[in-house]
């Protein structure tokens, strides 16, 4: 009614005014969205963060390597992909989101030599498949919901304690990429020597220390000015040493001592991307990747891929909001577009993670520079570039794993109370020794339930 009292001219006034105000919602939608790939994609240390993009590089090579070498995975292919991946996720998330191999695809395929290209990537688009449809519809936020922290932190807890077993693997004995088998001791001199090694990761240490805060109380530079009277700033020391990009320096000492171990390489380095095709898959390797490739990596993915990831995010990144939802979206989105191009099956990892903070990786800049260098490396050098890493000392790659490995492990450190830290617990001791993550995470549920029963029982009585 009050409308009605309205002046004709009051009401077109309104009207435009609305207008005006939806064609600027409309158009502020670009600057809004270059706004936010500026701020996702912005570099908080030009340093700190070509350092965290090696952070993760210890389980990337290893697994691609082996699967390229041993099962004919297009290196070149899987380069151009996963780089558009590393710089899109940039973009999206704004922290260093890692993309990494599907670990049990891979342990599949590397155990069966019949488990060729065709079943790999029938696997990895199934796996995309249904996480794509568990985000889509939300039924991955409810599986969020109701897994206990306990159960998370075990699953980190396990995936860390993996990766840094591995990791002493790789440092103490030789290693045979394709058929990713550890082989003698390995020798204490040498280009790829256990002193190499062991010098590498003290020098990590010496300038990351154990990932504590390098922020001082006020008054500390103060102090340190006035201790060094005349003589070195140690605090100016410091802050250079703890600035030194290390998992950056240790990787280009790797690079060096890769063609002075073997000066030939370079004659079989060819120049120019792959050729891209569709990978044709029958009926019965269908499958087979969904038997022996899906099925075990199913349950990895959701825990490890999105659920952790998205936990330890939120833990590292308070100010960033993440959800299972998109995660799982955009593990599926990756695998049911790259996977038919015989791109290897790829999820998050918070593993990757860890050790991208762990070496400074602070932003989406992080990851999307790391993308950069992989799709120039698949579109100059193509899958030539695999007989070359073949030559890269493994002791350096199992000193990168090492650190991602701890830093990791060392998101479990909340667990304050005994209840908690006991579910968490069985969940590792048995994903650890079970092999299984699945496995793990069904046993640590069980007994949180029983648990809570006990409890209920408790307050009953009372």
């Amino acid at each position: 009614m009050a409308s009605q009292n309205r002046p004709a001219s009051t009401l077109e006034t309104i009207e435009n005014q609305s207008e005006t105000s939806k064609s600027m919602s409309i158009s502020s939608i670009p600057g809004t969205v270059m706004k936010k790939l500026k701020t996702n994609l912005v570099f908080q240390s030009k340093w700190a963060e070509l350092n965290g993009a090696m952070g993760d590089l210890g389980t990337y090579i290893p697994i691609v390597l082996a699967l390229t070498l041993s099962r004919n995975i297009n290196l070149g292919t899987t380069l151009i992909f996963t780089g558009i991946y590393n710089i899109i996720t940039g973009l999206i998330y704004g922290v260093p989101m890692p993309v990494q191999p599907m670990k049990s695809i891979a342990a599949a395929a590397l155990a069966d030599p019949e488990f060729g290209v065709a079943e790999i990537m029938a696997a990895g688009i199934l796996t995309g498949g249904i996480l794509f449809v568990l985000g889509a519809t939300g039924l991955m936020h409810l599986v969020y919901k109701l897994i206990p922290l306990a159960v998370v932190r075990g699953i980190q807890l396990a995936q860390g304690l993996s990766f840094t077993l591995t990791a002493v693997k790789y440092v103490r004995y030789d290693q045979n990429m394709a058929k990713s088998k550890s082989g003698d001791a390995r020798e204490w001199f040498g280009l790829d020597g256990l002193i190499l090694a062991v010098v590498c990761a003290c020098f990590v240490i010496v300038v990351n220390g154990a990932g504590e805060d390098e922020h001082q109380p006020e008054g500390t530079e103060n102090e340190a000015q006035g201790e060094a009277k005349g003589g070195i700033n140690k605090e100016k020391v410091r802050k250079i040493i703890a600035s030194l990009p290390s998992a950056f320096i240790i990787f280009c000492l790797g690079i060096i001592f890769l063609f002075i171990r073997n000066p030939k390489v370079v004659k079989e380095i060819t120049f120019g991307p792959s050729s891209i095709t569709i990978v044709k898959i029958t009926k019965s390797q269908w499958k087979k990747g969904f038997i022996k490739g899906t099925i075990p990596q199913l349950p990895l993915s959701i825990l490890n891929s999105v659920i952790a990831v998205c936990k330890l995010s939120m833990d590292l990144f308070p100010a960033k909001i993440f959800t299972v939802t998109s995660l799982s979206v955009t593990v599926g989105l990756m695998n049911i577009i790259g996977c038919w191009f015989g791109a290897i099956p790829t999820c998050h990892g918070a593993g990757g993670l860890a050790g991208q903070y762990k070496f400074g990786g602070r932003s989406g800049g992080c990851v999307a520079l790391l993308g950069a260098a992989k799709l120039m490396l698949g579109l100059v050098l193509g899958s030539s570039l695999a007989k070359v890493l073949n030559q890269f000392p493994v002791g350096i790659l199992g000193v990168l794993l090492l650190f991602a490995g701890v830093e990791l492990a060392m998101a479990a450190r909340d667990m304050n109370t005994k209840e908690q830290a006991f579910v968490m617990l069985l969940c590792t001791g048995v994903s650890l020794v079970g092999s299984s993550a699945a496995l793990g995470f069904l046993c640590a549920m069980a007994v949180h339930i029983l648990l809570w029963l006990r409890k209920w029982g408790k307050r009953d009585n009372h």
